[in-house]
């Protein structure tokens, strides 16, 4: 386990054999398990289950009562909102062990996950997506794609600072915060002026306003 500028509360159990990458914190009772791997400047809140051969990246933001399990894997700057639910096996039964097939889950760079929602195992949550609180995710979700309800049904797209993208008959939109112009095209949405594996610029990683003033026009 890396030593360099952690912080994990005195409740938190880290088994021998994980790795926790500089700068994360890990606060009141949350289980490392040994096998897990954890990023840089991660932030786990109360709470968090990281199993064996579960993967975070870097900057990956998870609160409180989330378990990621094996065969999860978690990609650079993914929230995951308080109480989601993250599951490895799709059919399973207390009397029959399925350890060696647990199916694999990819969060990729960006997503958001909302409090409450589901993530039914063997999918892929595309980059930037954003599943809204309580949503249940039974299939893939394209880049930016916006999923809603039980079962989970692709709404729109959100762009990286989460705001609905409207796109006009050019098949362009702007995001209302960034300023950032994104083109949608076959179905699939990326932004035209910052590269999806690219990390934000420090003028934009702050929010200023808040959501309801978007909202209203302001």
């Amino acid at each position: 386990m890396s030593e360099t500028n952690l912080r994990i509360h005195p409740t938190a159990v880290i088994d021998e054999g994980a790795a926790i990458g500089a700068g994360s914190s890990i606060w009141h009772f949350s289980h490392i398990c040994s096998g897990a791997v954890i990023g840089k400047n991660c932030s786990l809140g109360q709470n968090v289950l990281i199993a064996d051969n579960a993967c975070l990246g870097n900057q990956v933001k998870v609160q409180n009562n989330v378990a990621i399990y094996g065969g999860v894997t978690v990609e650079d700057d993914v929230f995951l909102g308080p109480s989601c639910v993250l599951t490895n096996v799709t059919n399973p039964r207390s009397q029959v062990s399925r350890k060696s097939l647990y199916e694999k889950t990819l969060i990729q760079r960006g997503a958001t996950i909302g409090a409450n929602a589901t993530i039914v195992c063997g999918v892929t949550l595309g980059r930037y997506c954003f599943v809204g609180a309580g949503g249940v995710v039974t299939k893939e979700i394209p880049d930016y794609g916006l999923v809603l309800g039980n079962p989970g049904k692709l709404s729109g797209y959100m762009s990286r600072h989460g705001h609905k993208l409207i796109f006009k008959e050019s098949g362009r939109a702007i995001c209302p915060e960034s300023k950032l112009s994104y083109v949608k095209e076959g179905g699939r949405v990326r932004c035209l002026d910052l590269d999806e594996e690219t990390s934000l610029p420090s003028d934009l990683s702050v929010g200023i306003q808040s959501y309801d003033s978007f909202k209203l026009g302001g």
